[in-house]
């Protein structure tokens, strides 16, 4: 079993996406974002496959949760520097996860 000191190993941050591109080399339906989490941490990259529920020009200004502490990955000729959060609808494809209300970008999830 996880321990609340596992989850807090994990830098969880909302930031909101400043720009969203088609990522056409992925292999799944993909988005890539630029997100920006405030200072320290800036705008960060990310590849998200959510091509299925959102249009790269929806989620300008969209708040959402990422990971920001996992080590870059390179998706697609890529670099994805956090993981952007989401859950599968009953169909498997990803909604992001976002909260209800605007908050600072940067804040840590608890």
């Amino acid at each position: 079993m996880a321990t609340i000191e596992d989850l807090e190993k994990l830098e969880i941050c909302v930031g909101t996406v400043v720009d969203a591109q088609p990522l056409p080399e992925a292999r799944k339906a993909s988005i890539r974002l630029w997100i920006d989490f405030g200072a320290p941490l800036g705008v960060k990259r990310s590849s998200a496959q959510i091509a299925v529920h959102y249009r790269p020009d929806t989620l300008i200004g969209r708040q959402v949760l990422a990971v920001t502490n996992f080590p870059p990955r390179r998706i697609a000729g890529f670099e994805s520097e956090v993981l952007t959060l989401g859950v599968p609808d009953a169909d498997g494809a990803v909604v992001l996860l976002k909260p209800d209300f605007k908050v600072p970008n940067g804040a840590r999830m608890f």
